[in-house]
């Protein structure tokens, strides 16, 4: 078993598994809950959060601050994973993360998910807006943070959280500040659904389009109510479009 699907659910009764990459600062227990309410949806698939080093259970353990570095191993130990029929969605950092090992993988001739699911994260070849700036101290990169809804105004004053919390967020924002030329990458042979809030001020409609041009199987653009941090303020939304993707690529279950 390896420490990056520490909560592999149990296998249902489908031939899709979903592996899901978190957002910055955040650990695989954002989706804790998704199994259960996919199946109440009828989506059929296997969720298996993925857990990166330095949070939660891994908090003792050195993060990333390097996507290649990152990709690299998750490319590894998550092989055996990704060798059966599966979508691989991320969110935010996870939605760059997401992208990057398929890139990785698909040049080395690696099975391949049947679709990428991107929600909430700037095209590689666009540069960072930097309003959630790795290079800020702890007050400001906190109240930023806030001011998307991806913390509680009261835990960004405390000087506190701010000191426990702040540096791996730092270090997931370090992952996110690579930017590659069009010409130094290549569109993948998988379709790209792209997930966005209507409300996102980090990442607009109009920049989360910038990712058709690395979809050499198609994309699909799909705007949810929301901001930045819809996959949490409108789960029931997503996991219901999510649902709709996975009737597209795998077996409905029986009644």
């Amino acid at each position: 078993m390896t420490p990056y699907l520490p909560r592999a659910a149990t296998a249902i009764e489908a031939g899709l598994s979903l592996l899901c990459l978190p957002c910055a600062g955040a650990g695989a227990s954002v989706y804790a809950g998704w199994q259960q309410a996919l199946v109440s949806h009828g989506a059929g698939l296997r969720v298996l959060p993925v857990q990166l080093p330095g949070r939660e259970e891994r908090a003792g353990e050195a993060r990333f601050t390097e996507l290649d570095a990152l990709v690299a191993e998750l490319d590894e130990h998550l092989d055996d994973a990704l060798a059966g029929p599966h979508l691989l969605y991320g969110h935010s950092m996870g939605a760059f993360v997401a992208h990057a090992l398929t890139l990785r993988r698909q040049r080395r001739g690696a099975v391949l998910p049947q679709a990428l699911v991107l929600s909430s994260h700037r095209a590689p070849h666009v540069p960072p807006n930097r309003v959630l700036d790795p290079d800020a101290d702890d007050e400001t990169l906190a109240a930023a943070l806030a001011d998307l809804g991806g913390i509680p105004p009261e835990l960004a004053g405390r000087r506190g959280f701010r000191a426990r919390y702040m540096p791996l967020v730092r270090d997931d924002l370090r992952v996110c500040s690579t930017t590659v030329r069009k010409e130094e990458t290549e569109p993948l042979r998988v379709p790209l659904h792209l997930l966005v809030g209507a409300q996102d001020r980090l990442v607009p409609v109009e920049a989360m389009d910038a990712w058709s041009v690395h979809g050499g199987a198609g994309t699909e653009l799909h705007t949810l109510p929301g901001g930045h941090f819809f996959v949490r303020t409108h789960e029931n939304a997503l996991l219901r479009h999510l649902t709709a993707v996975a009737h597209r690529y795998g077996p409905v279950p029986a009644p």
